[in-house]
């Protein structure tokens, strides 16, 4: 029995291979920057978002240079990764989590990551989906 085997067995079959973040095979299925449009709208017109499966959903944000470590001290208690997009604009930035998406989640974490950048003093642009 291999390794990855004896993590199913001892968590009753539920144990996931380690989602990569980084795959370049993941491709934008379902993005959202129109605040006026449903999250549920956005998964429903897109003809490659696989709702079963396992997505990366990032939320793209713009915050102080000031508020970026706290942001992902906050963003790292739900297993959120933040990332500057561009290294020479360190206020652009990525939060990412590989999760199954629905338009409850997507609603929910928009909402949240709005809150989160207003409180910080910055701004919650949209969000999208990526998958293999």
């Amino acid at each position: 029995m291999g390794a990855f085997e004896r993590l199913r067995s001892l968590f009753g079959g539920r144990a996931e291979l380690p989602f990569d973040l980084d795959n370049p095979a993941l491709e934008v299925v379902a993005e959202a920057f129109d605040p006026a449009e449903a999250d549920s709208a956005v998964l429903a017109r897109s003809p490659r978002w696989r709702p079963a499966e396992r997505a990366v959903l990032r939320h793209h944000l713009v915050l102080p240079a000031t508020s970026v470590d706290r942001a992902r001290e906050l963003l790292a208690q739900d297993g959120w990764e933040l990332r500057v997009v561009e290294p020479g604009d360190p206020s652009r930035l990525q939060a990412r989590r590989a999760q199954v998406i629905t338009a409850l989640s997507c609603a929910q974490e928009r909402s949240r990551m709005a809150g989160l950048a207003q409180r910080l003093g910055g701004d919650a642009l949209g969000w999208d989906c990526l998958q293999t």
